[in-house]
């Protein structure tokens, strides 16, 4: 049987922690006088939290002093965590264990590709940290995507060539990285916003078995 290594990011592909993202940065922002939308929000997708910060005191033209920063950093990360402590497998997005039961049961090699630094504890909270062959998140990396490091280090760690890889992904950055690796770029979400994926779904309830196996066999 063909082996294929896949590569799942973890925000908005696996569980949805953008909306704890965007409450904890929107608390902060409140926090200076800045406000905060959901649309900026999405302007911080798979940004490093310094450059969100950055980019939300540009937004403002707001300058602060470099303690204050650090303090403002640790305090987004404070809250960001006291909402993931509560998460349970509800957070779990539609289909995804369906298509993560059905890769275990074909013997195919599951990695998880993510920039969080949370990400086992996530796994954990929604039991799923056990269907993971191989996981690198945000301590294992230095570059961000549209960097392509993330993947490659999982690909190492499943001991596949990248070429035989598949990345889910939610973030125009994370389809650029998965396509500079050389690995099959699977789209989570809007056709428009991921147009440089080889393949694009709205969720995983729209992912069939069957395309699956067809990705297996290639």
């Amino acid at each position: 049987m063909n082996k294929k290594g896949f590569i799942f990011d973890l925000d908005g592909v696996i569980v949805d922690t953008a909306k704890y993202h965007f409450l904890a940065w929107k608390k902060l922002a409140n926090s200076i006088g800045i406000d905060f939308t959901e649309i900026q929000n999405e302007q911080l997708k798979g940004v490093s939290r310094v450059k969100s910060l950055e980019k939300i005191l540009g937004w403002a033209n707001k300058t602060i002093s470099k303690d204050h920063f650090l303090d403002l950093m640790a305090q987004k990360n404070d809250d960001y965590l006291s909402y993931i402590a509560e998460m349970d497998e509800s957070e779990i997005l539609p289909d995804v264990p369906k298509i993560l039961d059905f890769l275990i049961a074909q013997k195919q090699p599951v990695s998880l590709g993510s920039a969080s630094k949370n990400a086992r504890e996530i796994l954990e909270k929604v039991n799923l940290l056990n269907k993971f062959n191989g996981i690198v998140d945000g301590n294992d990396v230095t570059e961000a995507k549209p960097n392509p490091e993330v993947f490659l280090i999982a690909a190492e760690g499943l001991d596949m060539n990248p070429e035989n890889c598949i990345v889910f992904e939610d973030s125009v950055a994370g389809i650029q990285a998965a396509n500079k690796a050389k690995m099959i770029s699977v789209g989570i979400g809007e056709e428009n916003v991921l147009n440089e994926a080889d393949y694009v779904f709205n969720n995983f309830t729209e992912i069939t078995t069957d395309f699956i196996k067809e990705l297996i066999s290639k």
